[in-house]
């Protein structure tokens, strides 16, 4: 196997869009066999990138038609704008991270089920901190610590890739109040090192990758996370409520496409086929890259979930003033009933 390999992750690819948006196109699935009696359709948001995975094998693999359902692909710009549509009724599951936004929406009174987490970050990670590639070669910026005083960037305020900088930049020594932060979309990040308009920034897979490809960049750091769990998939509160044997059918098949992508099976040629399909990342981008990991046994972690609200809190992000208890909107009982169907769990890669 390759011994570089990175994905297209969108840990912090959030924006928040309004709950009343139309919802926007539907893409193709999978279509099922002509033998196959009808399906039950779930509505499924989501950020075409790489940490919805599971979803895109399973339904290649066809673990959605064994469960009698089909999904429908609903593309959306960014994980938080999904929670928030799905608790208006525009999908039936989603796939998003947990943002400043969206607990300022749960604040306001928005409802949803979170039913299992999405994908989890180790070292070598696929949303790294870099720099300018000739401003490291000629010495200026070799270390985090040089970075105080800096600008630098995340994709978007207010969502997990803060906190990632945050957690990069401590590894240097350097606070988060100690640089100038500012949101930049990851395509516009490289260029803005390479003019020297910026000095830092998370860099998320695949434009780290393109970047690289092309000289500009260097990965400063790409261990300041190790085993945290931003995203998470989410269901409507009356769609589960009406339907909790789909909902249990849904993160069955789930669960099977995350167990296909632990350890050297992620690069297996099926499941990069799949990725490639949804992403539209070219698969020997696929096979050369980092790559998130998914929990087989969809494992929901609240002390993640608690560590993000307290960052969004501490950077005055968040408009409520006591913080919210996330527990009541998890729902673990369809992951159980499906690893009981499954078999129990299985250790994770």
């Amino acid at each position: 196997m390759k011994h570089s390999r990175m994905v297209g992750l969108g840990i912090g690819l959030v924006v928040l869009l309004s709950a009343c948006a139309a919802p926007p196109v539907a893409q193709p699935t999978a279509p099922a066999s002509p033998q196959s009696p009808a399906l039950k359709t779930v509505r499924f948001g989501f950020v075409p990138n790489v940490i919805n995975a599971p979803v895109y094998v399973a339904t290649e693999k066809g673990y959605f038609a064994e469960e009698g359902l089909t999904v429908t692909f609903l593309p959306v710009d960014g994980g938080s704008d999904a929670v928030v549509q799905v608790a208006a009724g525009n999908f039936d599951a989603v796939a998003g991270g947990i943002s400043a936004n969206m607990l300022n929406a749960v604040a306001r009174g928005i409802e949803f089920e979170i039913a299992a987490s999405l994908h989890t970050e180790r070292p070598p990670l696929a949303s790294p901190f870099v720099v300018s590639k000739k401003r490291y070669e000629n010495g200026e910026l070799t270390k985090m610590s040089d970075l105080k005083g800096k600008k630098v960037a995340t994709n978007n305020r207010g969502t997990a890739t803060e906190w990632w900088l945050s957690e990069a930049l401590r590894q240097g020594g350097v606070d988060i109040t100690e640089v100038e932060v500012i949101g930049l979309p990851f395509p516009q990040i490289a260029p803005a090192l390479e003019s020297g308009s910026l000095d830092g920034a998370i860099l998320s897979e695949p434009f780290a990758t393109a970047a690289e490809d092309k000289g500009l960049i260097v990965r400063l750091s790409e261990d300041f996370v190790n085993g945290f769990k931003p995203t998470y998939l989410y269901f409507n509160k009356e769609w589960v409520t009406a339907n909790p044997d789909l909902a249990m059918r849904f993160i069955k098949a789930y669960l099977r496409g995350a167990r296909d992508l632990q350890g050297e099976r992620y690069f297996e040629e099926a499941n990069v086929a799949a990725i490639a399909k949804y992403t539209k990342v070219a698969p020997d981008v696929i096979q050369r890259a980092r790559r998130p990991h998914f929990d087989p046994n969809g494992t929901v972690s609240m002390d993640d979930i608690q560590t993000l609200q307290r960052f969004y809190r501490k950077q005055g992000l968040l408009n409520y003033a006591q913080d919210l208890d996330m527990a009541r909107f998890v729902n673990t009982r369809y992951v159980e009933e499906a690893l009981k169907a499954l078999g129990g769990p299985v250790a994770a890669d």
